[in-house]
């Protein structure tokens, strides 16, 4: 029988993307990584940068000759240097524009007009584009020339009071959770208007700020139904039971909030008496006994390590055993999947890392390739656009 995830021969093409050209004009995380999904895909993605480089390049890093950040966010693309006050750069990106299928940027909403990179400029040379913009808060409103960042964001939208525990102080999440989310939005989007257009033939605005990520990621908390009090519990966490919790060797992640897991994980740890009991038989009556209950979790708990727990309650009680990142590399379902491939740099050498988080049966994913290091590919795209005529209008100049 045939793998529906691995593509007939005769139907194979380059990702389902194949065709689509981008301009990478953003920096960090959310912009950029939004658009190593679409390269994932198949888009040709030129990462274009300015002469000192995306500021992501310098973040700490115990790699010597390349940010371990920069690599892992900016897989897949051609790397180009432009400076864009220089009116002879300038006019190289207007004629990349002109060819273009989506421009993508991370500036604050008064920086396109200056630069003379806004979208009904640039709309004016190529009717077709697909401009997406990463903002901060947004287009409008009193915050929307403010810079935005991961972190910022999650303190302001209370992820990090949730984060932390009631009456502590807030917590960071960390790992960019809303860059990554907001880089997930931007794919969608982009490729959402990528379909419109071949109905309609004309490009359009895409708008994706840090705000709306950070909210949207919280749409289950944020419900606020009329004559409800403002300051209610809105998070989900059922406490006590469901969570991380100590083993004889390491910690074990397990969840108990429905009657069919929560009798299967009291069966597999002998403790049918809490099964039996009805003072627990909610979830609700879980969570207001939960000193009662943890200390017994964790006397059975001890007997073995959470591996060893992970193997036992199997597919019956969700549970995972605390790993490392590092342990993910050699992961048996991580590399059956083949979700980490290696990759060759100029600088850094042999490296593994992510690849192709969404599988096309018909059209699979491109050959992933390293991130480029800064402007390794700037002498071909230039020489690429010399034939290309004028634009349409000048851009201003003493920007």
């Amino acid at each position: 029988m045939s793998d529906p995830s691995k593509p007939a021969e005769d139907d194979a093409v380059a990702g389902p993307l194949s065709g689509v050209r981008i301009i990478d004009l953003s920096a960090y995380i959310a912009g950029p990584y939004g658009c190593t999904l679409l390269a994932d895909q198949g888009a040709d993605v030129i990462k274009v940068e300015p002469p000192g480089g995306d500021n992501l390049r310098q973040y700490p890093s115990t790699l010597p000759s390349e940010s371990r950040a920069f690599l892992g966010v900016n897989r897949s693309k051609r790397g180009v240097v432009l400076d864009l006050k220089r009116p002879e750069d300038h006019a190289v990106l207007l004629r990349l524009v002109r060819d273009a299928d989506v421009l993508v940027h991370n500036f604050r909403p008064s920086v396109p007009p200056r630069l003379g990179i806004d979208f009904d400029r640039l709309s004016l040379i190529n009717p077709r584009l697909i401009y997406c913009a990463v903002t901060g808060y947004g287009e409008t409103g009193p915050l929307k020339d403010k810079a935005g960042y991961d972190q910022v964001l999650q303190t302001m939208t209370g992820m990090c009071t949730l984060q932390g525990k009631r009456g502590g102080a807030p917590e960071i999440i960390y790992g960019s959770v809303v860059d990554y989310y907001a880089a997930a939005l931007l794919a969608a989007g982009v490729s959402s208007a990528l379909y419109e257009r071949e109905r309609s033939g004309l490009g359009q605005f895409v708008g994706v700020s840090l705000l709306r990520s950070a909210l949207t990621m919280q749409s289950a908390r944020m419900i606020w139904a009329d004559g409800e009090a403002l300051d209610i519990g809105r998070d989900m966490r059922s406490g006590g039971v469901t969570g991380i919790h100590p083993t004889r060797q390491g910690y074990i992640y397990i969840s108990a909030n429905t009657p069919r897991f929560w009798q299967a994980l009291c069966s597999k740890m002998g403790l049918q008496a809490l099964a039996d009991d009805p003072r627990y038989d909610t979830v609700r009556k879980r969570a207001q006994l939960a000193a009662e209950i943890v200390p017994v979790l964790h006397e059975a708990l001890a007997m073995r390590s959470a591996e060893e727990w992970e193997q036992i309650f199997g597919d019956e009680v969700p549970s995972a055993a605390a790993r490392r990142i590092e342990d993910m590399f050699d992961h048996p379902q991580v590399l059956a999947e083949e979700l980490v491939t290696t990759f060759e740099h100029p600088a850094v050498g042999r490296y593994r890392g992510v690849t192709n988080p969404i599988r096309f049966g018909r059209t699979p994913n491109p050959a992933p390739f390293a991130a480029p290091v800064l402007g390794q590919d700037t002498k071909d795209v230039v020489e690429s656009t010399m034939t290309a005529s004028e634009p349409a209008w000048k851009p201003r100049t003493g920007h």
